[in-house]
């Protein structure tokens, strides 16, 4: 099979200490109609020099030359960012020493006797190094790329927790300050009009009023979590026992410690992941019970969320929709740590949230809660 003419000719390097088994090697890539360009070495010295003035397509190396062999030479390209393929083109290799160099890395051999064949091995060793290139090369650019993404799922997260405290502290300074003034007002008239007529609407008006109040202060929670301050443990308590009050589904929460002291970041992660661990449950899960598990053995903070309920098929946690459980392995992600969810189809759901964590961020004390 002859070379298109408008393509370019190969870089070889010959490792040859033959000067006739280097003219039979030109002959047979001439007769097979091969562009190419060949410089042949016979010393160590003259390879390296070679090598590092010039770049090569391929390298054609003799097994054994005088006080060296092509695994010497091999050696001094290992570290080469681009190193070319290397095939072994030998009268005196067994078939075990053969092998032994393609497990090091050369690209393949061929003994001398079926020279004829160079030209179709030449082409494919080049055929597979580049594929490689190519491969390593887009695994590269899509490390690269998740990694972009994960900066970016870190930063929007950051943006969000910041824009929900600002939301929160508008929602308390300006909306609860207005309510709190109503309800003055409110208690005000409820004292100087006691007509029935006045008095149904102002007992009307104050109920709404704390309803309002009520939302207001559900509305701070959920953007930003005072109960945090308290700590973890009695934050994912008091999100379980939410959660039953609401649902009347119960909830066994259990903690390996009462306190577990560990980073602003961390906690806000395993409590949110907790939070919307439980806003699933209640929406999808359709189960009698619900189990909440938190310690930090052996240095890692686990947190898991169980329920006995339907279950999510397969397909279901693969759907390109599913931005709640993906969301909730992006968060986990920005402090070190991974989400693993276990599920089967009509036999409930385990939300499993892992971070390790280092020796001066937790200090524990011993303890349970239940």
């Amino acid at each position: 099979m002859s070379a298109p003419p408008s393509s370019p000719a190969i870089r070889m390097l010959h490792l040859e200490d033959s000067e006739v088994d280097h003219q039979l090697v030109k002959h047979a890539l001439r007769r097979e109609g091969m562009l190419f360009s060949i410089v042949r070495v016979d010393t160590l010295d003259e390879f390296e020099e070679q090598v590092e003035s010039q770049p090569f397509d391929v390298i054609l190396a003799d097994y054994r030359l005088p006080g060296f062999t092509a695994i010497d030479a091999w050696n001094t390209l290992r570290q080469s960012k681009q190193l070319p393929p290397f095939v072994l083109l030998s009268g005196a290799i067994g078939e075990a020493a053969a092998v032994d160099a393609i497990r090091l890395g050369f690209s393949d051999y061929l003994l001398k006797d079926n020279i004829n064949k160079l030209g179709h091995v030449i082409r494919r060793a080049i055929e597979v190094t580049e594929t490689r290139r190519a491969k390593e090369a887009a695994d590269m650019e899509l490390a690269a790329s998740e990694r972009r993404l994960g900066e970016l799922a870190e930063h929007l997260q950051t943006s969000i927790e910041q824009e929900r405290a600002a939301i929160a502290r508008e929602v308390h300074d300006d909306i609860g300050g207005a309510l709190a003034a109503v309800n003055l007002d409110l208690a005000w008239l409820a004292r100087h009009h006691r007509d029935a007529t006045s008095a149904a609407h102002i007992t009307s008006a104050m109920e709404m009023l704390q309803h309002a109040l009520g939302a207001s202060q559900r509305i701070m929670m959920d953007l930003r979590p005072p109960i945090l301050d308290q700590g973890l443990v009695a934050a994912v308590q008091w999100l379980g026992q939410s959660f039953q009050k609401r649902t009347g589904i119960p909830v066994v929460f259990h903690a390996n410690h009462e306190k577990i002291q560990i980073s602003k970041a961390i906690q806000l992660v395993a409590y949110r992941t907790a939070q919307e661990a439980l806003t699933n449950i209640s929406k999808h899960a359709a189960c009698s019970a619900v189990q909440m598990e938190l310690s930090d053995h052996e240095q890692v903070l686990t947190l898991e969320i169980s329920d006995n309920g339907a279950g999510l098929s397969k397909p279901a946690l693969d759907k390109p929709k599913a931005f709640g459980l993906r969301g909730l392995s992006e968060r986990a992600k920005t402090v070190g740590g991974w989400l693993d969810i276990s599920s089967r189809s009509g036999s409930g759901t385990s939300i499993i949230l892992s971070i390790p964590l280092s020796p001066d961020t937790t200090d524990t004390t011993s303890g349970s809660a239940s």
